[in-house]
């Protein structure tokens, strides 16, 4: 008797269906949003194709570190200039206040303070006012909120008030006592200013290690999810480290935070830091695109690996020295063509002392600037003088975990010309900065039709 019932009901939902589908039973796939590609911010399209990779046969000694090899690589986004001080310090400031909203709606709840009350009630979490909420937010709070080691994982802060930083303006003692601990001690300040405990920015983010759930295909997806938790500032104490007896206070004090620098390229950061960035434009974007009804999400940002930045910074041209092309540093006009080091000593030869803004001289032919000195750029790559003996020819990549030696590439304004060629290879540890490497971040490009062949 039941299964007679089933089959009827069966029966019924398959005609059904079949009478008000438009798809008239044939296999036509489903029919997803239309894609259309956009062009992130401040970056230029880079057309996948093959070149090759590594050094010419006349260099004797880098062509055991980077011998030819002809690779292919598919197409990506890529920023036209290094990230600048401007844009780190919007992702040091988006850190900086999450943390201060989280430490005041966390204060909020432990004294019983709501939006009505005002002061720092004000910045009480989204759901002291459970009214609002809609029933899948109802929900995520019931079943999910607290489960974490604080107890305030999955609560959500309240972005729609402004922050108060001058002191004068404070609304409550406890929003004073909160901003007061973002801030070195007194003991520590000088000249009457108090200046942030940067050692406190420290953005939380977490990933998935695709490579190891790759290999281990039995394994938990719990176990391949990584957790990160990085400080963020700049050191800018690089200025005065990588100098020994040679002043450059004024760089150290001014560089990353006086607006006179804000669109010259940020320094100080090391690869971790740098990857960090990345995680946190994807983050930034996402969200503005979950506010938009329809929006599609973003693919993620990240480090250029060592094949992409080579072949973006070629410009398309095929065996050519530097990003313009030519085997020389300087123009038919005698003008230098990068920042760089091009006389013992005489820094200042290339009309720049130390670094010059993100978007000077001329950009090569896929308009990118700087691609050859300025600052050297991370990339997501670990240094082994073997690799590419062994790496793929198709998108070939070798970053391991285990190996903290990070590539750099391009050269910078303290280097020579050599470390300014396209093919030349360097590296510094994941966890060190200096005052001349920097980076910039490319995107996937969605789809495969802009390639464009070696010439």
């Amino acid at each position: 008797m039941y299964m007679k019932k089933f089959i009827l009901l069966t029966a019924v939902l398959a005609i059904l269906t079949s009478c008000g589908s438009k798809d008239k039973g044939e296999l036509v796939g489903v029919k997803g949003k239309k894609w259309h590609p956009e062009k992130p911010y401040g970056m230029e399209l880079i057309p996948g194709g093959a070149f090759i990779m590594g050094k010419a046969d006349d260099d004797l000694a880098g062509i055991h570190d980077a011998p030819s090899k002809t690779v292919t690589v598919r197409a990506f986004y890529m920023d036209a200039t290094e990230i600048t001080n401007s844009e780190y310090r919007q992702f040091v400031n988006w850190v900086r206040d999450s943390i201060v909203r989280m430490k005041l709606a966390i204060l909020a709840d432990e004294v019983g303070k709501v939006p009505e009350d005002g002061g720092i009630g004000e910045y009480a979490f989204k759901d002291a006012d459970t009214a609002n909420m809609s029933v899948y937010e109802k929900y995520m709070f019931e079943n999910y909120t607290g489960l974490g080691p604080t107890g305030y994982e999955g609560r959500k802060l309240n972005k729609d008030v402004d922050l108060v930083f001058d002191t004068s303006e404070y609304p409550d003692e406890y929003y004073t006592e909160v901003m007061d601990t973002m801030y070195l001690p007194l003991e520590e300040s000088y000249n009457g200013q108090r200046t942030w405990d940067v050692k406190k920015f420290k953005f939380q983010y977490s990933h998935m290690d695709i490579q190891e759930a790759a290999k281990n295909r039995g394994i938990s997806r719990k176990d391949v999810i990584v957790k990160e938790e990085i400080e963020i500032y700049p050191d800018t104490t690089v200025w005065i480290r990588d100098f020994a007896y040679s002043y450059n206070e004024p760089m150290h004090n001014d560089y990353f935070w006086h607006d006179a620098y804000g669109e010259y390229p940020v320094v100080g950061i090391t690869w971790e830091q740098a990857k960090a960035f990345c995680e946190w434009r994807t983050i930034n974007k996402n969200s503005y695109q979950k506010s938009r009804k329809g929006a599609a999400l973003i693919n993620t940002f990240r480090l250029p690996s060592e094949a992409e930045w080579e072949y973006a910074a070629r410009g398309g041209l095929q065996a050519a020295t530097y990003p313009w092309g030519g085997p020389y540093t300087k123009s038919d006009r005698g003008c230098f063509m990068a920042n760089f080091k091009p006389v013992r000593g005489d820094y200042a030869a290339d009309q720049a002392l130390y670094t010059v803004e993100a978007k000077s001289y001329e950009p090569n032919d896929y308009n990118l600037y700087n691609m050859a000195g300025n600052v050297s750029e991370w990339v997501n790559a670990s240094y082994d003088p073997s690799a590419y003996q062994y790496t793929s020819t198709i998108n070939p990549s070798v970053n391991d975990n285990s190996n903290q030696r990070k590539i750099v590439r391009g050269g910078s304004w303290k280097d020579v010309a050599y470390f300014l060629q396209v093919s030349s290879r360097d590296y510094e540890y994941a966890d060190s900065a200096r005052s001349y490497i920097g980076f910039r971040t490319v995107q996937d490009y969605m789809g495969t039709q802009v390639t464009k062949n070696g010439q």
